[in-house]
């Protein structure tokens, strides 16, 4: 079986470097090391460049400058601030700050201005720097590297920050000369690149006196940085200014990775600084400024921690989260404190939980901000703390949020009793109240205490009920999804239930039963929960309950020409009908989800939502692919295959890299069903080569849910491959994906796919034991098959139940044959019988026909085994029965093995009968196979037909068919030995000699 999975959207980013060694670099203290208490010197040049000559100028760095070299003086450096430097005068400051360096333990640089990369150098740009500079670039330039050397030999510890990644200010052709004869280099697209002079710690020579050095980039390297507002910081100025100048005993790594992160949410992502360091020894100076207190020294905290959890999430979840932001609306900041909140081992692994948790609560936050307005009250302290709440909640400092807003109810439950004395003024308060109690809900949800927040909507609703018909129907329908949030997180059924009641309450305020808008889309919210629980029951009653829900709100949404709610009605209807058609032989719901899928579409254009249209081509295909597999031709594989592919033109790997990995996936199921059908190896091998791919971005570390099914897809993949290999190394390697598989997916957690991987490895160890004649393979196949069966039942998965008795019966009758014992011949029998109870040729022809061939198949070798003609004739039966199902277009490898099967009954039926009547028949039935197994494709397939066709005129001769049947006979055995020479195939090259041998003395007698 194959995994497939439904589409969530992503947005892909650049991976970045941080070369941190192990030993730790700390500010705001006085001493180097533990046992040591000497104070230390430290010394620091800061250059802003601005008031370029010739060259765009900057407005910021000058500010940068300024506002660092005051934190830096602050922080105990003996600090020197030079702004607008010519070549000379900043190569001067350079030369004279190294001086100065002698005898300090750290040496700091930092630059704000224009630099460029060119032929692996990194120059800072002097003011009077123009297009004539770049001829002799080591003389009107400043090499970076030239810099680092002279500081390392002078100083124990160098640290430079280099905010110098704007843009190439030069033209875009301009290319650098070291000097006027040295051969020139292209300046960088973008940025600076790595200092060659810094290197990691594992390299540094034991003999080296320097501590170390770090090197800072404001932007990662090869890319541009930003310069900000004018008459402001550049963001990695100011992101340097907030958190080295509050430091107090932190690391520098963990200093640097804030820095990194600040200026990541300041720049909404288009923007990472990057650190190469290499210290060896800890070392502390000066004393920080004084922490922010109050409010504002809480969300500081938070949100200080918040910035080290970004940095250690991967790169796919960045990505996801970036476009929840981007698509939503929302902060990035408060997206990542719900992440925070959520706790970074509650992370959902699986990219589709995690979009459902993005989505969730990126709808929460634009509810919470839109309704910042409607908040009014006449308290100074509530006011306080609902402001610093906004702010924290900006900050992603969700936990304080949720304090400020605890503390803002506490007000609200002291002043309550004081509310009586007016009507209007008990309205005012009843409505003001229950606006906090829904803050304090919005607040839960964020950090998923979602049963929390439904106990605050009901508190709420309770408050306004009488009060506002508006106000009462939005608490009780938030109220109802945080019920359904909480049940579908917890398993809590009765959750569920009481999200239902909540929506019934709902439906009750629509005056008169009226079947408007409002009474749609209330349905069609309590459908999604009753679909939930259908999910969870092996009945379908309350799916087919939500199915006809759905159905009841798009006949209101297409009344009132809703469009956008009425694709979502459409996508939930499709979900559901694929849900139940999977568990049903007939394919009438596969059907209408299709249909309801392209319905879909229609209300979603590719140029206006591009990333929704490729979702639901990519569950086009789903459902698609499903119906595949209850037809037996290939046009829905084909169309399955062509909206994966259509999907794939929105959804790349650059831009949605979560999505594109599994889109890839889903198409790599749907090649390995058409190479198979088709006996095309090509499409195998490009499933496979889906599978890799997708597993390049669904690793074990970080998707291992994901992992596991491309692991076993890519299985399947490699079984396929092994059609037209007679070896063993694709197997052996397809186990081994199914094993990988298996580690994610145990019977208690993941049961179905368990089921799944054990059936797929049971198929691989058929392959392997047909191919070795190794009867312990062939047990250790039908014990696999048997284990799967302990999850498919007939009752819930009729078709599962008999894949797995269909396979079941390939294996037996594989194992009659290797061990001599016809009794599995009957076991087989029964199997085969037994999938044929659930296989229907209405519903299931492709299923029913090898079912059917399969059973040919056994009979054959059972009348073989006992000498009776009454199982060929069942064989033969069985076997035209199925090609009327099995075309030689839509199926040709199995329509060739069962005309193959059917030559060898008629032959054998007359060997029994002692006639040559059925040789003709069996003829035409044998050459009827080369049309699909050519020598070019299959030499061993072919080298078996030449084979037979050399039986029928051999058997031929032996009724009197003269000298000219015996030489046909002689001439096919010996086609058969080169096909078996060509195919690698030796083992029945001597049986093939003998019989050209008999033919050879009958012939000589003649």
């Amino acid at each position: 079986m194959a995994f497939v999975e439904t589409s969530k959207r992503n947005l892909f980013r650049q991976a970045w470097l941080t070369a941190f060694a192990t030993a730790l670099f700390c500010l705001a203290a006085t001493a180097l090391q533990a046992a040591e208490t000497k104070s230390l010197k430290g010394v620091a040049l800061i250059i802003g460049q601005s008031k370029y000559e010739h060259i765009a100028a900057l407005p910021n760095p000058a500010n940068d400058a300024r506002d660092m070299a005051k934190m830096l003086t602050d922080l105990g450096f003996d600090a020197r601030n030079v702004t607008d430097r010519d070549a000379a005068k900043l190569k001067r400051d350079l030369e004279r700050f190294t001086e100065d360096a002698e005898g300090a333990d750290v040496a700091f640089i930092y630059y704000s201005g224009h630099g460029i990369e060119a032929g692996g150098e990194n120059y800072l740009v002097p003011v009077d720097a123009d297009i004539s500079s770049l001829k002799d670039a080591d003389a009107a330039l400043v090499p970076i590297s030239a810099v680092m050397g002279a500081l390392k030999t002078t100083v124990p510890v160098a640290i430079v920050l280099l905010d110098a990644c704007r843009t190439n200010p030069f033209p875009a052709d301009a290319v650098v000369r070291r000097a006027p004869t040295a051969s020139a280099s292209q300046i960088g697209a973008g940025g600076l690149e790595p200092v060659r002079g810094a290197k990691a710690l594992g390299n540094a020579a034991g003999t080296d006196a320097s501590l170390g050095t770090v090197v800072g980039f404001a932007a990662e390297p090869g890319r541009p940085a930003l310069d900000g507002a004018v008459g402001e910081n550049s963001p990695y100025a100011a992101a340097l200014l907030r958190h080295l100048a509050a430091m107090k005993g932190t690391e520098f790594g963990s200093v640097m990775r804030m820095v990194t992160e600040e200026v990541y949410l300041d720049t909404k992502a288009k923007q990472r600084p990057w650190v190469n360091e290499s210290l060896r020894r800890l070392l502390y100076f000066g004393i920080a400024p004084p922490e922010p207190t109050g409010d504002d020294g809480l969300i500081t905290g938070e949100r200080r921690q918040l910035l080290l959890t970004i940095s250690d999430l991967p790169d796919p979840k960045r990505a996801q989260v970036e476009l929840a932001s981007l698509q939503e609306g929302v902060p990035l900041d408060a997206l990542y404190g719900v992440l925070k909140a959520l706790g970074t081992e509650k992370i959902p692994e699986d990219p589709t939980d995690l979009q459902k948790v993005l989505d969730a609560q990126a709808e929460r936050l634009k509810k919470m901000m839109s309704e910042r307005a409607a908040l009014r009250t006449d308290d100074p302290e509530i006011k306080r703390l609902v402001a610093s709440a906004d702010k924290a909640i900006a900050q992603g400092a969700i936990v304080t949020a949720r304090k400020f807003l605890d503390d803002a109810v506490g007000r609200v439950e002291q002043t309550g009793a004081a509310v009586d004395e007016a009507e209007d003024l008990v309205k005012q308060k009843r409505l003001a109240d229950a606006a906090i109690y829904v803050r304090r809900a919005d607040a839960s949800a964020l950090v998923f205490d979602y049963k929390s927040a439904a106990g605050d909507y009901a508190k709420a609703f309770s408050l306004a009920e009488k009060w506002d018909d508006k106000l009462r129907w939005n608490y009780k329908n938030q109220e109802a999804e945080a019920l359904n949030a909480y049940g579908y997180a917890s398993g809590d059924l009765d959750a569920l239930q009481r999200s239902i009641e909540a929506y019934r309450i709902i439906l009750n305020f629509i005056p008169n039963g009226e079947q408007n808008r409002d009474w749609a889309i209330t349905r069609n919210n309590m459908a999604v929960v009753l679909q939930t629980i259908g999910e969870r029951e092996t009945e379908t009653a309350h799916l087919d309950e939500a199915a006809q829900i759905f159905r009841d709100s798009l006949i209101v949404f297409e009344r009132e020409k809703d469009d956008l709610n009425w694709a979502a009605a459409q996508n939930n209807l499709a979900n559901v009908l694929l849900k139940i058609g999977e568990r049903e032989s007939d394919p009438k719901r596969l059907n209408e989800a299709v249909a309801a899928m392209r319905a879909t579409l229609e209300k979603r254009p590719r140029d206006k939502v591009p990333l929704d249209w490729a979702a639901s081509q990519n569950n086009l295909g789903l459902a698609l692919y499903a119906l595949s597999e209850r037809e037996a031709a290939g046009e829905h594989l084909t169309q399955a295959e062509a909206a994966y592919r259509l999907a794939l033109e929105e959804y790349t790997r650059e831009k949605a890299p979560v999505e594109w990995a599994m889109v890839e996936n889903n198409l790599g199921n749907t090649l390995v069903s058409l190479g198979i059908q088709l006996n095309d190896k090509a499409k195998i091998n490009a499933a496979a080569d889906a599978f890799r791919a997708a597993l390049e971005v669904r690793t074990r570390e970080t998707f291992p849910v994901s992992w596991a099914t491309s692991r076993l897809n890519l299985g399947n993949a490699l079984s396929g491959v092994a059609r037209f290999d007679l070896g063993t190394s694709a197997l052996e390697e397809a186990a081994a994906a199914y094993d990988d598989a298996l580690t994610v997916f145990t019977r208690q957690r993941f049961p179905m796919d368990w089921a799944s991987a054990q059936n797929n490895l049971g198929s691989i160890y058929q392959t392997l034991g047909q191919r070795t004649r190794d009867a312990a393979r062939l047990e250790q196949s039908a014990a696999a098959f048997q284990a799967a069966r302990q999850v498919y039942v007939r009752r819930k998965f009729p078709l599962d139940w008999a894949m797995s008795h269909y396979n079941l019966g390939n294996t037996l009758q594989l194992l009659g044959g290797v061990t001599d014992k016809p009794e599995h011949y009957g076991e087989a029998i029964a199997a085969y019988r037994d999938a044929l109870r659930e296989y229907k040729r209405e519903t299931n022809p492709r299923q029913w026909a090898l079912a059917q061939a399969g059973l040919g198949s056994t009979l054959h070798w059972l009348s073989m085994s006992n000498a009776d003609p009454k199982p060929l004739l069942e064989s033969i039966a069985a076997r035209r029965a199925a090609l009327e199902v099995l075309t030689v277009e839509a199926a040709p490898v199995d329509w060739a093995n069962a005309q193959n099967g059917i030559g060898m009954s008629l032959l054998n039926l007359g060997n029994l009968q002692r006639t040559d009547k059925y040789l003709n028949d069996a003829e035409a039935a044998f050459t009827a196979t080369l049309k699909v197994f050519t020598r070019e494709s299959q030499p061993m397939q072919w080298a078996f037909e030449q084979n037979n066709l050399g039986d029928i005129h051999w058997n031929r001769a032996s009724y009197g068919g003269g000298k000219a049947e015996y030489r046909k006979a002689i001439e096919f055995f010996e086609n058969a030995k080169q096909g078996f020479t060509e195919a690698g195939y030796t083992m029945p090259i001597p049986l093939t000699d003998q019989k050209i041998d008999l033919v050879k003395k009958q012939l000589a007698k003649k």
